[in-house]
């Protein structure tokens, strides 16, 4: 892979994030090649290296916008479904890929659209997914869910997760929903404590277009995008989902699959 320049996206206010940052513009300043942690910088980069965990990730996806530039993610923070790389592969995982030999997913995305009385209010792209989900009063809401223009059914719960197969080890498999392997393409509907017990999570196309409409509202109830950027919702809101035209290319540590990172992060025998 032929890199001229890369963006050094960090867990912000963090010494010894920052001091790793420092050492790895350093490492490829020694190397010919251009670095920097400022985020105007990603407009220019051939590649992306993260530093930090998912939420570092999923920051640094928004950053790029629709450039797809690989990006290298080095765990440098919690569980890190995403950040698959750790602190001990940093280095020659980096000589991997300046060498070619490295292998590079492609996550697909979603793009997420807020609508009231019927006019577009708010746009987002998510890598993981988008909950609807209420405050903190212990209430239920009642959503009502289409895909394709078809009804499907109304979910009387604490929210509903619309995710993508990234996302599906996010906050997705702690509310009961699928694993599904990351490179498919598909968007899973799973609800959040629901008070009917016979809803249950939904596999759908990744071609549909699904459409959530909020019927009731206790009290707050917000929309979130990838757990960091969102907004609250009026009664007689819809949320339309589809798949998003971008793609995220994700560089896949070597020697390393998926059931390597489900075996680790889970704990499976």
């Amino acid at each position: 892979m032929k890199v001229k320049s890369v963006v050094i996206v960090t867990k912000p206010h963090q010494p010894d994030v920052a001091k790793v940052a420092a050492d790895l513009a350093v490492w490829f300043g020694n190397r010919g090649i251009q670095a920097s942690m400022d985020p105007a910088s990603a407009e220019d980069a051939d590649l992306c290296v993260v530093v930090g965990g998912d939420g570092t990730l999923l920051a640094a996806a928004r950053l790029m916008r629709d450039r797809q530039v690989p990006i290298l993610a080095i765990n440098y923070g919690g569980l890190g479904f995403l950040t698959e790389v750790t602190r001990e592969e940093m280095y020659p995982s980096l000589e991997n890929l300046l060498a070619g030999k490295t292998v590079t997913n492609s996550r697909m995305m979603i793009d997420v659209a807020v609508h009231r009385s019927g006019k577009l209010v708010e746009t987002y792209q998510a890598l993981n997914d988008a909950v609807i989900h209420k405050g903190t009063l212990a209430r239920i809401i009642e959503l009502e869910a289409c895909v394709d223009g078809l009804y499907v059914s109304k979910f009387r719960s604490d929210g509903l997760i619309l995710s993508t197969p990234t996302g599906s080890t996010a906050y997705n498999v702690s509310a009961g929903g699928p694993i599904v392997y990351p490179t498919m393409a598909a968007i899973i509907m799973t609800p959040i404590s629901s008070h009917t017990l016979t809803n249950r999570p939904l596999v759908l196309p990744s071609e549909s277009r699904v459409e959530v409409t909020l019927r009731s509202v206790p009290d707050d109830v917000y929309v979130t995008v990838d757990g960091q950027v969102g907004t609250k919702l009026d009664s007689g809101d819809s949320i339309h989902v589809k798949k998003s035209s971008r793609l995220i290319q994700l560089i896949a540590p070597s020697g390393k699959d998926f059931f390597d990172v489900l075996r680790d992060k889970l704990k499976w025998g």
